[in-house]
């Protein structure tokens, strides 16, 4: 039957892989349980016609039944009353009878296995709705969990991000206001003791040489111009 086959394949389902090949797996869910509910009521309508069927199949095997015990009656009434012709025709009616009642007799008990299969597939869907539902509801809960953590976490990282930018462009300002400062510094200082030495050293040097080259002009350049009053 394709209803037994469409519930075989939602009771094989497997939620898990079910949603990880999902793009929705909440709308995923809820679908599969609405059309586990549709299976189970159709499981249901079904099991109620074969129930039915299984009951008008044994009431006319029972009136048959019945009938070829009457006919059988009144052959042997006929036999008593030494009618032959009609007790004939009598048990012809009986072994009709009982043709009917042995073809109903087994489509009966086919009827009962079938709705024996039917009430076993109910009971199993029933369990596996129930089960699903229940499956759904945590695993709905975790894929929204687990979306709320991933918004979460993107947030927490581009804050974070956008954190150690500011962090670093205030780390740069500030070593560079530093160099400046002790540049700055450098310039505006005073002397050492030991600078102002080695200025005095080059001050000193610097007329030595000065002296020199004025010694070595007077020995070697054109006689002094008088002097004007």
């Amino acid at each position: 039957m394709a209803l037994l086959e469409r519930v075989s394949t939602l009771l094989r389902a497997n939620l898990i892989d079910l949603i990880e090949k999902a793009e929705d797996p909440e709308r995923l869910l809820k679908q599969l349980v609405l059309d586990m509910e549709n299976q189970l009521l159709q499981v249901k309508t079904q099991v109620a016609i074969a129930i039915a069927d299984q009951h008008l199949l044994e009431r006319k095997r029972k009136e048959h039944e019945q009938e070829a015990a009457e006919w059988k009656r009144k052959a042997e009434l006929a036999v008593a009353k030494g009618h032959d012709d009609l007790a004939r025709g009598a048990l012809e009616r009986a072994l009709s009878c009982d043709r009917l009642t042995k073809g109903f007799t087994e489509q009966a008990e086919d009827q009962k296995l079938e709705a024996d299969t039917l009430r076993q597939t109910l009971h199993k869907l029933d369990q596996k709705l129930s089960e699903t539902r229940a499956q759904c509801e945590i695993l709905m809960a975790e894929h929204r969990r687990t979306k709320v953590v991933g918004r979460a976490t993107h947030a927490r990282q581009g804050v974070g991000s956008a954190q150690e930018h500011a962090l670093e462009r205030m780390k740069s300002r500030v070593r560079i206001n530093a160099a400046e400062n002790a540049a700055a510094g450098e310039i505006l200082a005073p002397e050492s003791l030991e600078d102002q030495f080695h200025t005095l050293e080059e001050h000193e040097q610097v007329e030595l040489l000065l002296g020199q080259l004025k010694t070595r002009a007077a020995l070697t350049g054109p006689a002094a111009e008088p002097a004007h009053d």
